[in-house]
């Protein structure tokens, strides 16, 4: 795998490339606007996606979708959820037939309410594919800030080898077989992050973010659960690891977007000035729709969806939540 593609130049994207890069591999960037790519090539800068971080002339940027892929050992979907089909469908074919597929995406299909590596199933089909998630911002990776993540494949050697390709000192990858559950926890946790980012528009406390995130841990694993994923994983670092540091986290997109919204903006005025995506906003529809479609609890999301997408204004979701009939802690 000397050879590796990252499709996506957006942060995560541009960060795996860095780190990748650093390890003597040969890395590819694809992303779909030539003149952009050319600006980053020059100014060895991604400015809109990862300002501030110096670029090595190693890293290739090209948006020829047949030269990113050439000779890739390993290909890397750094895609936002909601761009997915689209660009996967660029690729179809053009994979080597030994390539090693890794998906970093934190989000949902909007069309198929499906997970991105059933969506990458659907244009590669049987190739081999394992998923990464976890508490990863693409700011502190890119600098080399200690971090720890999870890498899942239903094949484990698969898993050992794409974690012997990616784990340095500083960038600790640790392996499951429970791929439901990996990439359920790295997209629901969005949602969760929204909501404590209207908390904290509101000016409410520590003890309501600490209380949202608690119960919006319960909400992701009952979630989780009833989508196929695994209960000990949603207490790992793709679930409470990734819930927690985008809950927190000022780098946070979706924390962001809630304290915005919290303070009284409208969503779409955010999302219009935003460069780069949240996945929370989109997941909130699909988990709300899938479930009401499947009869799950989940309170949480259903008020994050309603203050997005009906109007609803924050002070009246949080006293729709507050006013919940009481219950057990574990129902």
């Amino acid at each position: 795998m000397h050879n590796i593609a990252i499709i996506g130049d957006g942060g995560w994207g541009t960060a795996l490339a860095l780190h990748l890069a650093a390890k003597h591999f040969q890395v590819t960037v694809w992303g779909p606007e030539a003149d952009y790519l050319a600006s980053v090539r020059h100014n060895r800068e991604n400015n809109l996606f990862l300002p501030g971080i110096p670029l090595p002339d190693t890293i290739r940027w090209t948006p020829d979708c047949k030269e990113a892929v050439r000779g890739a050992g390993l290909v890397v979907l750094a895609v936002p959820s909601r761009f997915c089909r689209a660009v996967f469908q660029k690729f179809a074919g053009l994979l080597e037939k030994e390539c090693l597929i890794l998906s970093v995406s934190k989000g949902l299909d909007p069309l198929t309410q499906n997970r991105i590596s059933e969506v990458a199933a659907e244009f590669f089909g049987e190739m081999p594919l394992a998923v990464l998630s976890g508490p990863s911002h693409a700011e502190e990776v890119a600098r080399g800030i200690p971090t720890a993540v999870v890498l899942a494949a239903k094949n484990h050697n698969l898993a050992v080898r794409i974690q012997k390709t990616v784990m340095t000192p500083k960038f600790r990858v640790y392996t499951s077989d429970d791929v439901v559950g990996v990439e359920l926890g790295g997209a629901l946790k969005n949602i969760i992050a929204v909501a404590v980012g209207i908390s904290d528009g509101i000016g409410f406390g520590d003890n309501t973010k600490a209380a949202l995130i608690t119960r919006g841990l319960a909400e992701i694993t009952r979630m989780g659960l009833a989508l196929g994923g695994r209960f000990e994983t949603f207490s790992g670092l793709s679930g409470m690891g990734d819930l927690f540091v985008t809950c927190i986290s000022h780098w946070s997109r979706n924390r962001s977007v809630g304290e915005r919204l919290g303070k009284g903006e409208k969503i779409e005025s955010i999302t219009a000035s935003m460069k780069q995506v949240a996945e929370g906003v989109t997941t909130s529809e699909i988990v709300h729709k899938k479930a009401k479609q499947m009869n799950v609890k989940t309170p949480i999301t259903d008020e994050v969806y309603a203050v997005i997408y009906q109007g609803k204004s924050p002070q009246a979701a949080v006293h729709a939540l507050l006013s919940r009939e009481a219950r057990p802690e574990m129902d």
